[in-house]
């Protein structure tokens, strides 16, 4: 049986300084991680919360942002601190997984497209199996650069789930992944 670890990504103060950042998704996005947070530490699945870093800003450490999002109840086994968009690079994330066993993470954070996207692709390139709560993630509404057409919310979350799901991950929801915990505890 594979062990499971969750991650959660960049679930921090930090992104309410941004000018992006917008309350419209954050109660059904803190309700669905923090649905998965409490089924993965009642299946016994170690939590690891990553943050991202800076040297300035809002992400940097000086700036008291660098915490756990308002709203949120996390107790994590493991906390890392990084400053690539993937939450395996440059960061001892992938010995802690290997020295505890681990081959499946169940991603989850901010934002969907960038860091939740970026840190499953490398995951899945370095072996590990992958299941992805796309309904767990949250991100906000981005311009493209030369069309100027606006996509909200919904349409990067699609997007992403369109180009993971069977090459990089299982698109599961919150409760799909809950079951499959209790599914390979009782196997």
């Amino acid at each position: 049986m594979t062990r499971s670890a969750l991650i959660v990504i960049d679930v921090q103060e930090s992104f309410r300084h941004m000018p992006y950042w917008s309350e419209t998704d954050l109660p059904v996005y803190l309700k669905q991680q923090q649905a998965l947070i409490d089924g993965c530490v009642k299946a016994g699945v170690p939590v690891v919360q990553i943050f991202h870093t800076e040297e300035h800003g809002e992400f940097s450490m000086g700036s008291g942002q660098v915490r756990a999002l308002e709203g949120l109840s996390i107790n994590p086994n493991v906390t890392f601190h990084k400053r690539y968009h993937s939450a395996l690079a440059g960061t001892p994330l992938a010995a802690w997984l290997a020295a505890q066993g681990i081959g499946r993470l169940i991603i989850s954070g901010i934002r969907t497209e960038q860091c939740c996207e970026t840190t499953t692709r490398q995951a899945s390139d370095s072996g590990f199996e992958v299941d992805y709560v796309s309904e767990a993630t949250l991100t906000f509404a981005m311009t493209h650069a030369r069309s100027g057409r606006v996509y909200t919310p919904q349409e990067i979350r699609e997007r992403t789930e369109l180009v993971l799901e069977g090459r990089f991950a299982r698109i599961v929801s919150v409760a799909e992944a809950i079951g499959a915990l209790r599914d390979r505890a009782a196997a």
